[in-house]
């Protein structure tokens, strides 16, 4: 085994692999790689950054790049990406309409919320659906198990299968250990996964749990309604004792979509199949006479909420659409307005 095959890579041979490494870490433009011997601070190169035309060119954590490596400086330069496999996007944060890669190379996202009040059926909807568009499978790890009765943990397993349909959800303790093993089955040798929760889920508690000592800072969360504080501040990816690669990231309360019309039939595919049983294929699933999913909701089949959150999803993956789709069109209005200027000021002077 090479160095880079530590760290999941696939031997290629098109690729001079002494020029490649995984991304760790990204903070403020600086990032921190890995070729499976030795670790490197790296910036992007000049080209690197004058060729890139959004976020999404841009290295995430678990990124395979191609670098040019300063071994007695421990210091590299990125001069590109290798075609990423994955990769868990959301819509950035504030106003503006761009995506923000969480995590790229990802094998298995591990959804996590804890058995408290926190639990969150609607929120875990939103996570499966961006693991499934992102390629990789979804698993859902249920936290704090130490805290929670029998009955308590029956239930809420029974709740997330409801809207979790097909997919591993896996009660643990990272205080007790138990599900640990069970949790580590889903994550082999050589794989990568990625925690992703909000805040006071207990992702940082379980990483220190699988390396059995204190590699990330830990806070408590509130009592009376357990949310959570922010402990991890940016993305990083950690090599287990196991051999399998883990990616911890910050807590995320609102994910916003950026993508996932593909992924909706996977994760709501108990409505899709109801609405193959409507009498009319364009039925809006309100007044039409013979619709199965009126018939369904009505009979308890199913539950109000879940259908309104598929409709609220619906609504906001076409809302984000039309976003991304104007701000295309002003993007290239704006380019064609540059050429002509540029084309004009040309003929001036010739």
């Amino acid at each position: 085994m090479n160095n880079l095959e530590s760290l999941g890579w696939k031997t290629d041979s098109t690729i001079n692999e002494e020029s490649v490494a995984r991304v760790l870490t990204v903070q403020k433009g600086i990032y921190r790689i890995s070729d499976g011997e030795l670790e490197y601070l790296a910036t992007l190169s000049g080209k690197f950054i004058n060729n890139a035309q959004s976020s999404l060119d841009f290295p995430a954590v678990g990124d395979w790049v191609e670098v040019q490596k300063l071994v007695d400086e421990k210091k590299a330069i990125i001069n590109g990406i290798l075609p990423r496999k994955s990769q868990f996007t959301r819509q950035a944060a504030g106003n503006k309409t761009e995506a923000q890669i969480v995590a790229a190379n990802i094998d298995i996202v591990f959804i996590v919320n804890s058995l408290n009040h926190d639990l969150n059926l609607r929120r875990i909807e939103r996570y499966v659906l961006l693991a499934y568009e992102s390629g990789a499978t979804p698993v859902v790890v249920l936290t704090k198990k130490d805290e929670a009765s029998t009955e308590v943990i029956e239930e809420a397993i029974a709740s997330v299968h409801e809207v979790a349909i097909g997919i591993p959800v896996v009660a643990i303790s990272s205080i007790t250990r138990e599900g640990i093993d069970e949790l580590l089955t889903y994550l082999p040798a050589f794989k990568t996964g990625a925690l992703l929760g909000s805040s006071g889920v207990g992702k940082s508690t379980l990483i220190n749990a699988l390396f059995e000592r204190e590699v990330q800072e830990t806070k408590s969360i509130r009592e009376d309604d357990s949310k959570g504080r922010h402990t991890t501040t940016h993305r990083e990816m950690f090599l287990l004792p196991t051999g399998a690669m883990l990616i911890d990231t910050p807590g995320m309360r609102e994910l916003q979509l950026w993508e996932g019309e593909s992924a909706m039939e996977a994760t709501f595919q108990d409505i899709e199949q109801l609405e193959d049983g409507c009498r009319f294929s364009d039925c809006k699933h309100s007044t039409e006479p013979g619709c199965r999913v009126q018939e369904a909701l009505a009979e308890g089949e199913l539950s109000e909420e879940r259908f309104q959150s598929y409709r609220k999803l619906q609504r906001e993956l076409a809302f984000e659409r039309r976003k991304q789709d104007m701000k295309a069109k002003l993007e290239e209005k704006s380019k064609w307005k540059k050429i002509s200027k540029h084309q004009k000021k040309h003929y001036k002077y010739k």
